[in-house]
């Protein structure tokens, strides 16, 4: 007789056809992996033959392909009733004597191992499943905290009949699989106490950019489920596979979920769903050292299996052990071209009505509808919005249908984000107050193209889309780079030819991440304003050291961005807000003056050396010192704003070797901004100071031509053409050159306008950065210059 129990211990990746994708991996992992150090918990596979038995033994095939023949394939109208005709039958069925005999034999096999009568996990794995290209996620049922011999070979027969789960029926028509024959594998494995700690989901890639550089890991108190089924916001944390391999600090980002739900045993068996106590859902459910533990396997595992992996992990909460519970292949960007990009932007301003996580890049619009369960499949019409609290795999058959889809719960690993991704639809999950400003008829339009964080507008907006390819695509000599703020486009943009970042601005993460004024956090016991207090109190709540809130933040975006481009050069500009832009911060107020035209004032590097705001500047350097020395991200260059004078700039750079950043210590650069006309006068000195220059053209011409930048009356005359910015320019490349310093060029002039582009190269200018909507317009007016210029 065929093998109808194969132990994990036995199992290779090459036995998919007797025990489905997820069994035969997981044997791979126990064989090859688990000597590695990586933990599998053990178990054994009921194979596909074990389900033919069944079939043949039931005499159910003739009645199953009979059923399949009624089928609707046009509507599928008929769906559930011909799936539920044939899971009856199926569940009605008898398990052979001599499979039952073989579950007890191997389920007492593990008993003894341990000692005990186990828990175990009891997962269906279908002999498709798990190929590039069809996850099969959540389509067949899984079982968990299942004890005793009998209730086990009973879960074993639900799984054979969750085959023809209504789900599982028509993805298999939608991927083309209904003609081939299936059968159906089940895995009992031992189960991790996970509903006493944690558990959650690792991508090997970025799941929404396809980013290869970062393993994204999701988790939630108690068992898993609740991340796949979508009924919580995660965890999330980013680990920085380069720095991994360094030994350095490798989490780049960690983000809070809320985490409402934790899934636990049930003393009757299977399984709670209980609230979460509040304080709980504020700790992150991992330490520093298991998501690195995490990151660490997750990339071994991919290197394996030689590509991007989809991988479920569990903490046990008696041993404090770590485990992997399951790995497959990565769905998605393993069909990509990364060559080909769509790229989205909104033309119009709308009102905002609510956000959540990102799934798929686009823009679309459409009418809200909200569903309460499958069972309302028929009142979704074609291209209107899906609105529901979370979505299970029995959403699927209608996922295609929607224009987009929002749920109210979920993470980016959740069920709803993992098919949406592979059906191409666009999805904003975690979006957790859409139910309570939006209704049924409602006419929104969806923005997931300006980051990873998705946006629904009221009303029907405008917006361009742009087809790129960008394979074979001639780089100019001189280095386009990036102007950027937000780090959540940084994994996208990476994509886009480029060489680096130019301009990355702190500001812009401290005002939408950070929102505090830093003097607020260091001088916290002074502060007056006790509405401030509690607003500061409440975002620092889990910080015993208010400090520790800003550096964190601020390093995680800064090593976000510089991961991305690594290793290429990001140069991060120190803060240049203006005295009243800070005041605008929270606690602002009382640390900042109130100054007649703030544009000339107390602003750049003279703040960073004065008394008033020097303890501000360190945990700038104490965040960016972080990022270069601890987590290893060297390609990170600084750059130094509205610098007076020589003298100054020698004071800075003093006090940022006082504070753990030493000019040119591991290649350590740190650049001036140009913006100023004593920059270009007394350019031979700054550049005897600092590593290069970048010009910033706005301020330098406002200041060149005594026109604010900002006057509408004046706007005429604000031209970076002018004759006298055009020499400032040119003198302070002249002089860069000739003392052999870098010097680069941030600002719109050279995409809007050939000419200037031209004059910039023909000066012998290193770099030019540009927004990133006018990255490729200036690339090719770089291209067209060099061209006229050899010519």
């Amino acid at each position: 007789m065929k093998d109808l129990i194969i132990p994990f211990e036995r199992l290779k990746i090459v036995d998919v056809a007797r025990v489905g994708g997820k069994n035969a991996s997981l044997g791979e992992m126990f064989q090859e992996l688990h000597p590695l150090g990586i933990e599998i918990p053990d178990g054994f596979a009921v194979t596909a033959d074990a389900y033919r038995l069944f079939i043949q033994e039931n005499e159910l095939e003739d009645f199953i392909r009979l059923e399949l023949s009624k089928l609707d394939q046009h509507d599928f109208s008929n769906l559930r009733e011909v799936s539920s005709r044939i899971k009856e039958r199926m569940l009605k069925g008898t398990i052979p004597q001599v499979l039952a005999d073989q579950v007890h034999s191997a389920y007492q096999k593990l008993c003894e191992k341990a000692g005990r009568e186990l828990d175990v996990a009891v997962r269906s794995s279908a002999t498709a499943e798990d190929l590039p290209g069809a996850s099969f996620a959540g389509q067949h049922d899984s079982f968990l905290n299942i004890r005793g011999n009998e209730k086990l070979v009973s879960t074993v027969r639900s799984c054979f009949a969750s085959l023809y789960n209504g789900r599982a029926i028509k993805y298999r028509f939608d991927k083309g699989y209904d003609k081939h024959v299936i059968a159906l594998s089940v895995g009992v494995q031992l189960m991790v106490r996970a509903d006493l700690a944690s558990s959650g989901v690792c991508f090997s890639i970025d799941p929404e950019s396809g980013f290869s550089d970062a393993v994204l890991i999701t988790g939630c108190w108690g068992l898993g489920e609740n991340i796949v089924q979508g009924a919580v916001i995660p965890d999330e944390f980013l680990v920085f596979k380069p720095s991994l391999a360094k030994g350095k600090r490798a989490v780049i980002s960690k983000k809070a979920g809320s985490k409402t739900k934790t899934m636990v045993y049930s003393e009757q068996g299977g399984v709670l769903n209980l609230d979460t106590d509040p304080d709980k859902q504020r700790k992150f459910v991992l330490n520093d050292e298991e998501i690195e533990t995490l990151g660490r396997w997750s990339v071994a595992i991919e290197n394996h299996y030689g590509m991007p992996m989809d991988i479920e992990w569990a903490k046990d909460g008696v041993t404090g052990g770590l485990f992997i519970v399951q790995a497959r292949p990565e769905t998605v960007h393993s069909e990509k071209d990364p060559f080909i990009l769509k790229e989205y932007s909104l033309t119009q301003k709308g009102k905002l009505l609510t956000s959540g996580y990102a799934i798929g890049s686009g823009i679309t619009s459409g009418k809200i509808k909200i569903l309460h369960s499958p069972a309302e499949a028929h009142l979704l019409k074609e291209g209107e919005i899906l609105l529901t609290e979370i979505t299970n795999p029995d959403w699927d058959p209608i996922m295609k249908k929607a224009a987009a889809i929002l749920t109210t719960k979920g993470g980016r690993t959740s069920h709803a984000a993992i098919v949406a991704r592979e059906v191409g639809a666009l999805a904003i999950v975690g979006a957790e107050g859409a139910l309570d400003v939006l209704k049924t008829g409602d006419l929104v339009t969806i923005d997931n193209a300006s980051g990873k964080i998705g946006k629904v507008y009221e009303g029907k907006l405008q917006w361009t889309s742009i087809n790129h390819n960008f394979r074979g695509l001639e780089l100019p000599k001189t280095k386009p780079m990036f102007i950027l703020a937000d780090p959540d486009k940084a994994f996208d943009l990476s994509f886009f030819p480029n060489q680096g970042v130019g301009l990355m601005r702190m500001e812009f993460v401290i005002s939408k991440s950070i929102r505090i004024h830093p003097m607020a956090l260091v001088h916290f016991d002074q502060l007056e304003n006790e509405l401030e207090r509690g607003e500061i109190e409440s975002l620092c709540q889990d910080y015993s050291d208010k400090k520790a809130y800003f550096v964190d933040k601020l390093s995680q975006a800064v090593a976000t961005v510089t991961a991305a481009f690594y290793p290429k050069e990001v140069i991060l500009r120190m803060s240049d807000f203006k005295s009243n832009e800070y005041a605008n911060l929270i606690g602002g107020s009382q640390f900042e003056e109130t100054e007649e035209n703030p544009m000339l004032g107390f602003r750049g590097a003279s703040r960073y050396y004065h008394e008033r705001y020097r303890e501000g500047f360190a945990l700038e350097c104490e965040a960016v010192r972080r990022v270069r020395e601890d987590m290893g991200l060297v390609n990170l260059k600084l750059m130094i704003p509205f610098c007076r004078t020589p003298e100054e700039g020698k004071k800075v750079i003093s006090l940022m070797e006082e504070m753990g950043l030493k000019q040119g210590e591991n290649g350590l650069e740190i650049y001036v901004m140009a913006e100023i006309p004593s920059n270009v006068i007394q350019a031979d000195q700054f550049a005897s100071i600092f590593d290069g220059f970048s010009i910033g053209s706005n301020d330098l011409t406002q200041l060149t031509l005594g026109v604010d930048r900002d006057s509408e009356v004046l706007g005429e005359i604000f031209d970076e053409n002018n004759t006298s910015v055009k020499w400032m320019i040119s003198e302070v490349i002249r002089v860069a050159r000739a003392k052999g310093k870098k010097i680069g060029l941030c600002g719109q002039a050279p995409s809007d306008n050939p000419q200037f582009a031209k004059f910039l190269i023909a000066q012998g200018i290193d770099s030019i950065s540009f927004n990133a909507d006018a990255l490729l317009k200036g690339i090719e007016n770089m291209i067209q210059a060099e061209r006229a210029i050899k010519n």
